[in-house]
């Protein structure tokens, strides 16, 4: 009979606790041990991001921290092994729905959206991508990230996020493959520019404001990105603003999983368990699933093998006599500017790469100009 009484009381307890929270609580767990701050800094962040967070539950999992029986633990031994395959079986058997790591190997083609807090107008901003790698070419891992931070951001309920490409090598190329994405039908908005020229390759000026709802980069870039926002007024020892790396996406992967750094603050730790919980909530895998799959429908396999590096040619190609160069043509990404002079060059008008205050150019005599965007555009450069 008592343990009769006991299961009544728990159904009861659970009753209670979700008209309290308005809804059942989103279980997070927790790695509890391997912070450069302690033990004790990740509890505290567990602690906070359940008081802040009234539907959320935390799991810590890892060696028992004295004094947070609050919150709710799975103990292990202070080892990394035994502590990832806690965290693997709460998330296999349901007893978490998300969980926020300081380490994780992710197959080849899982990343992390992350997400900073932009410090001109206090906006959050995604980064895709922070951590792991969802493709080895760059361009091709930025596409896929764009579409990643697209239904990241519709798992936190925003249903039009705005998107930019951040102006590192490849992004012109990114842009284009996603405006052919946009042509064949994938639904993706984008944002804009706040510089006087607009567009949607964005700039230092552009991710301080929080320009866009998704900057687009590559992993390594986002990584150093999150990194300066999350500590940029501590010394970089102690990361206290934003998100932490994210939630972990890809192509067939369904766990929720987050990263966070072992400099990461309790401040970015609660954040962290929030924001997993949240688009754990509003559907994370699901959401991946189905902007993947749009984006199939629209052509990304194809677009995708059409930008990738194609077989250097032997042939080798003079340029025409030298003119003056009054013009300037932008929009041919910087891998493959040098390509483009050359074939302009082979259709006889001379050309020269320069690298301009927006990124690179090509340079050429203002009575070619037409001619030269016609033979560029045929040719995949603009």
């Amino acid at each position: 009979m008592s343990d009769v009484k006991k299961l009544i009381g728990g159904a009861l307890s659970e009753i209670i606790e979700a008209a309290r929270t308005g809804g059942p609580r989103v279980k997070v767990g927790l790695m509890a041990h391997g912070s450069e701050h302690g033990p004790e800094e990740l509890a505290i962040g567990g602690r906070l991001a359940q008081q802040n967070n009234q539907g959320v539950q935390v799991v810590m999992i890892g060696p028992k921290v004295e004094g947070y029986d609050d919150l709710q633990w799975i103990e292990t031994d202070p080892c990394d092994a035994d502590i990832s395959k806690a965290m693997e079986a709460a998330i296999s058997d349901g007893t978490i729905a998300g969980a926020v790591a300081l380490h994780y190997p992710f197959p080849m083609g899982v990343t992390t959206i992350g997400r900073v807090l932009t410090p001109a107008k206090g906006k959050d901003m995604i980064v895709a991508s922070s951590t792991g790698t969802s493709a080895i070419n760059r361009v091709e891992a930025m596409i896929r990230n764009a579409i990643y931070g697209i239904a990241t951001a519709k798992a936190m309920g925003k249903t039009n996020p705005t998107v930019g490409i951040l102006n590192v090598e490849g992004a012109q190329l990114v842009f284009k493959a996603l405006n052919k994405l946009k042509g064949n039908g994938y639904d993706i908005t984008f944002g804009e520019s706040l510089r006087a020229d607009g567009g949607s390759v964005l700039r230092g000026n552009d991710i301080l404001a929080g320009a866009v709802d998704v900057c687009v980069c590559d992993t390594l870039t986002g990584n150093v990105l999150m990194k300066m926002f999350s500590s940029f007024n501590t010394g970089g020892s102690y990361e206290a603003l934003g998100w932490g790396y994210g939630p972990s996406a890809g192509g067939g992967w369904s766990k929720v999983i987050s990263i966070i750094s072992r400099a990461s603050g309790a401040p970015v730790i609660a954040n962290a368990v929030a924001y997993n919980a949240e688009v754990a909530k509003g559907g994370h895998s699901e959401k991946v699933a189905s902007e993947v799959a749009a984006a199939k429908k629209a052509g990304l396999e194809d677009i995708i093998k059409g930008i990738l590096p194609k077989p250097e040619c032997s042939e080798e190609v003079v340029a025409p006599p030298a003119e003056p160069t009054d013009e300037e043509i932008h929009g041919v990404d910087v891998l493959s500017i040098e390509d483009a002079v050359r074939e302009l060059w082979k259709n006889k008008i001379y050309a020269e790469s320069s690298m301009g205050c927006t990124g690179p150019v090509v340079k050429l005599p203002g009575k070619h100009m037409e001619k030269a965007k016609e033979l560029l555009a045929q040719a995949g450069y603009l």
